[in-house]
């Protein structure tokens, strides 16, 4: 399993950073004699244009590429962002505690108990939709998760005693947090992290699906399911190849996801011996 999801999510990165470069078609690129062509091995394709063209002629295998750009750029720096928000808050929420612990952990069952649309929605509609924009919504809505884990993590490693020595040899709080604790919590935030690449990608497809993400001309897996779906019964590669790509994305990154926490749990190393 970790050498399928490796491969695709593999495939799906190399597609992105180096495929554009291979084609000779941008995704703007619009030719109104090959409107709708269909994949080569049908009827009426042809192998200039594998997997067929939309309704204006553009070429889907280089929408498809462009596409991966922006889904990866956006997952990534999304999950980076909220990665970086939701640990430090859980550092200060479980290290200082006492009013500070109550004041994070109650915003974050505020953030929980409201509908996560809900909030992109209000959010977007506020900045306006933008790939700019869609990463700030993202990142500000998915930090609670991480805060919440590290918050654990760290009740559970200030216990210890090399936390005391580093208080009795007079370290300071942001000394303690960085070299003592974090490193003690990085496992698991990277085990969620990567589990959570999906997720951004199913997020922004929705998003720029329903016209909140990314706006046109960018070309996004999720702007194209929604170009696709009124041509479902006659041009039906418009909206399948596109959800193919996400499909197979997502399901990379989980397979991914699924090593890394076997290999960074103990407890499952410890089971797998066995």
């Amino acid at each position: 399993m970790p050498i399928l999801g490796g491969f695709i999510f593999g495939l799906i990165l190399f597609s992105a950073v180096l495929g554009p470069m291979l084609i000779p078609y941008g995704p703007a690129d619009q030719d109104f004699t090959k409107v709708l062509k269909p994949p080569f091995w049908q009827r009426g394709g042809e192998m200039r244009h594998p997997l067929g063209t939309d309704m204006m002629g553009r070429d889907l295998v280089a929408r498809i590429f462009h596409g991966a750009r922006v889904s990866l750029f956006v997952g990534l720096v999304s999950v980076i962002l909220s990665c970086l928000i939701g640990t430090w808050l859980g550092l200060v929420s479980g290290y200082v505690g006492g009013k500070i612990d109550s004041l994070i952990m109650r915003l974050t069952d505020i953030q929980l108990s409201m509908p996560y649309i809900l909030i992109a929605i209000a959010i977007i509609g506020a900045l306006g939709p933008s790939l700019k924009n869609i990463i700030i919504v993202l990142a500000v809505t998915n930090w609670v998760s991480y805060a919440r884990v590290v918050r654990g993590e760290v009740l559970s490693v200030k216990q210890n005693e090399f936390v005391d020595l580093a208080v009795v040899g007079g370290c300071s709080t942001i000394r303690i947090l960085t070299l003592h604790i974090l490193p003690n919590t990085v496992n698991s935030v990277i085990v969620l992290a990567t589990l959570d690449l999906g997720k951004m990608i199913i997020f922004e497809s929705a998003f720029s699906f329903l016209g909140l993400g990314v706006q046109p001309p960018t070309t996004s897996w999720g702007s194209m399911l929604a170009d696709g779906r009124v041509y479902l019964t006659y041009a039906w590669w418009l909206a399948t190849f596109p959800g193919l790509a996400i499909l197979f994305t997502v399901m990379g990154t989980n397979l991914l996801g699924d090593w890394v926490r076997d290999v960074l749990d103990p407890k499952r190393k410890r089971y797998f011996m066995m």
